[in-house]
C-alpha cells in the first residue's frame, strides 16, 4: 500500500494532533499505538495516511535509540512519500530525555537523508518561530498571552524538560552534531525555487537540518511547497516537527487540487456522566480541573504515596468504587493525580522516590508510568461495570502509557473539538472498550471550561 504520509509521534496527545491535521485537510488516516503489522494495515486498507503514537518524549536517550531504530527501519521499507517524526509544538526535549537530536541522527541514517526539514511553529496552535526562536501562547489557539519559550510560565517550569533556550538551533545543537541552517521569515517571501537553491548552496554537501520560521498560515503554504520540492529527489523525505509539517504539506496538496478539506463533521453528543482521568501536572490542566469541580464534577484524588505503598491495589479499588458511585448517580467525575504544578502530592511522591535512590530522570519516567498504569486500571474497571460513552485523558506523558495499559490498538478521528485534541474512537480487542469515544488532551491544551465542553458536546 502506498501512503502520502506516515508519522511517528513522540507522545500520544501530539499524535492525535497530527491525526486531526491530516483528517481536517481531507486525508483519511488511522493512528496505531504500536508499529502496525501487515494484517493491521490491511484491516485499514482505505487509508491515505498512517501514524504511530509513541512515547519517546519521556524516554532516556538510549531508549530512544532502541525504539526508533526499529520504527524507522520498518517505515523506510514502506511505500511512503513523506515520513514525519512528530514532536511537541513546544519542542520538549533534552540531551538526556526525549532527545530530538538523537531522532534526527537515526532518521538521517535510516532514510538516507541529506536534508532534514524542521518545522515547529504552528500559528493555529499559538506557536510561532521567528528568526529561529520559538514563542508559545499560554494555552492553545487565539487567546492568551504569547511568551518566548524560555520565559513561558508553564514550559520554563516543565518538570522533565524545562525550556531553557528559545533558539531552536542552539537547543538542538546540544542533542546532535549535525549542521543546522535557518530559512527565516524574510526568505519565505522568495520563490520556492530560490529557497530550494539556497538550501542546496548552504548545506555544504553535509547532512543538514533546515529550520523554517513560521509566523502565519501563508508561511506554512510556502514551506509545504518547499517540502514537496525536496521530496522530488528524496523519498521518503524525513521531516521533523510539530503538526505544522502535515499542515504545510496538506496546504500544498490542496493548492494543487490533490485534497479537499473536510467540513462535514458529525455533531458531538452530550456525554453525562463524563469520566476525566488526569495525570497532568500542567498549570492549564490544573485550572481546568478546578473549574470543572466548581461546576459539579465529582472530585476523586489519586495519591502517589499510596500507589507506591503496599496498599496500592486497595487504593485503586477505593477510587474505582468512588467513581462508580458518582457516575451511577449521573455525576461526571475528574480523577486526578495533581491539580496544577504546585500540588503537594507531587512533592510527597518525588520525596519517596528520592529516598529510594531514583535520579530526577528516573523519577519523571517512573511517575508517568505509575500514573498511566493506575489511571488505565481505573478506567478498565469502570468500563467493565458501567456503559461508558466517553473518556477524557489529560497529560501527554500519561496518555501514551494509559493507551497501552488500557489495551487500545488504534484510534480514528470522530470530530474536532479544540485545535490539537480531537475526539476519537477506540479500536481494541476488549469488547467493553471497543467503540468508546476518547479525547487525549495535552497539558497546555484547551480553555478553562474544557472538561465541561467535552461533557455537553456540540449537538
Amino acid at each position: 500500500m502506498a501512503y502520502k504520509i506516515a508519522f511517528y509521534g513522540d507522545d500520544f496527545t501530539g499524535s492525535t494532533d497530527a491525526l486531526e491535521t491530516l483528517e481536517e485537510m481531507g486525508l483519511q488516516a488511522v493512528l496505531f499505538t504500536e508499529v502496525p503489522t501487515s494484517e493491521q494495515l490491511a484491516a485499514f486498507g482505505n487509508k491515505q495516511a498512517i501514524g504511530v503514537a509513541g512515547m519517546t518524549r519521556t524516554m532516556a536517550t538510549a531508549e530512544v535509540e532502541t525504539e526508533l531504530q526499529q520504527v524507522f527501519a520498518r517505515f523506510s521499507e514502506m511505500d511512503v512519500r513523506h515520513f514525519h517524526y512528530k514532536v511537541c509544538s513546544t519542542f520538549d526535549s533534552s540531551p538526556e530525555v526525549g532527545s530530538i537530536g538523537k531522532a534526527v541522527d537515526l532518521g538521517t541514517a535510516a532514510f538516507s537523508s541529506e536534508v532534514v526539514p524542521l518545522v515547529v511553529g504552528a500559528p493555529y496552535l499559538g506557536r510561532f518561530c521567528a528568526f529561529g526562536n520559538l514563542f508559545a501562547r499560554m494555552g492553545t489557539g487565539k487567546t492568551g498571552e504569547v511568551f518566548r519559550l524560555d520565559r513561558h510560565p508553564s514550559m520554563s517550569k516543565h518538570p522533565v524538560t524545562p525550556a531553557e533556550e528559545s533558539d531552536l538551533r542552539r537547543h538542538l545543537a546540544r542533542q546532535t552534531g549535525q549542521k543546522s541552517i535557518l530559512v527565516d521569515v524574510t526568505q519565505l517571501e522568495q520563490p520556492v525555487a530560490d529557497i530550494l537553491d539556497w538550501i542546496e548552496e548552504n548545506r555544504d554537501n553535509v547532512k543538514t537540518v533546515v529550520l523554517f520560521d513560521v509566523m502565519t498560515e501563508e508561511h506554512l503554504e510556502k514551506i509545504g511547497a518547499v517540502l514537496e520540492g525536496l521530496s522530488t529527489n528524496l523519498q521518503p523525505l524525513f521531516s521533523v516537527g510539530s503538526s505544522a509539517v502535515s499542515k504545510a504539506l496538506c496546504a500544498e496538496w490542496k493548492k494543487n487540487g490533490m485534497l479537499t478539506p473536510r467540513t462535514d463533521w458529525p455533531a458531538i453528543n452530550r456525554a453525562k456522566p463524563l469520566l476525566v482521568l488526569s495525570g497532568s501536572g500542567a498549570l492549564v490542566s490544573g485550572r481546568q480541573i478546578t473549574h470543572a469541580l466548581k461546576h459539579g464534577f465529582a472530585d476523586v484524588a489519586v495519591d502517589g504515596e499510596q500507589l507506591l505503598s503496599d496498599i496500592a491495589s486497595a487504593h485503586i479499588a477505593a477510587i474505582t468504587q468512588q467513581v462508580l458511585d458518582n457516575m451511577r448517580q449521573g455525576r461526571s467525575v475528574v480523577v486526578h493525580t495533581s491539580i496544577g504544578p504546585d500540588d503537594p502530592r507531587i512533592t510527597r511522591t518525588r520525596d519517596i522516590l528520592v529516598q529510594r535512590g531514583f535520579s530526577t530522570q528516573q523519577i519523571n519516567s517512573y511517575t508517568a508510568a505509575l500514573y498511566g498504569k493506575a489511571l488505565a486500571q481505573i478506567a478498565d474497571h469502570i468500563a467493565k461495570s458501567f456503559a461508558l460513552e466517553r473518556l477524557v485523558v489529560a497529560g501527554g506523558d500519561t496518555s501514551s502509557l494509559f493507551a497501552r495499559h488500557l489495551g487500545i490498538d488504534a484510534v480514528e478521528m470522530v470530530s474536532p473539538i479544540v485545535p490539537g485534541a480531537p475526539l476519537c474512537r477506540i479500536h481494541a480487542k476488549k469488547e467493553y472498550i471497543n467503540g468508546i469515544t476518547i479525547n487525549f488532551k495535552g497539558g497546555q491544551v484547551g480553555n478553562l471550561d474544557y472538561f465541561l465542553q467535552l461533557e455537553r458536546g456540540t449537538s
